[in-house]
């Protein structure tokens, strides 16, 4: 199954600029392996040992998801990942 993937505008250049990517997976750790395999270098940045980076989460369909990774895809899904804000 198909999602469409909105990339954080501080990793474009490894999509060549692409704001909104199409890949396939079964839960947000295969969708972002196939991100990787696509866009080599993105799952480095968005991920270590198995865990979303701090600072990083992840949006299925307009909802944070608590379950990161592990999360679950049944049908096809918007997913955002959201690079935390900062600053004073």
């Amino acid at each position: 199954m198909q999602h469409q993937v909105w990339i954080p505008p501080l990793h474009r250049e490894l999509t060549g600029g692409q704001e909104v990517v199409t890949v396939a997976g079964e839960s947000v750790a295969a969708v972002l392996a196939a991100l990787d395999a696509a866009y080599p270098g993105l799952q480095a940045r968005l991920a270590e040992e198995g865990k979303l980076r701090p600072g990083i989460a992840v949006a299925v369909n307009g909802e944070v998801s608590y379950r990161g990774l592990r999360q679950r895809l049944t049908a096809p899904s918007e997913i955002h990942f959201i690079p935390a804000l900062s600053g004073g």
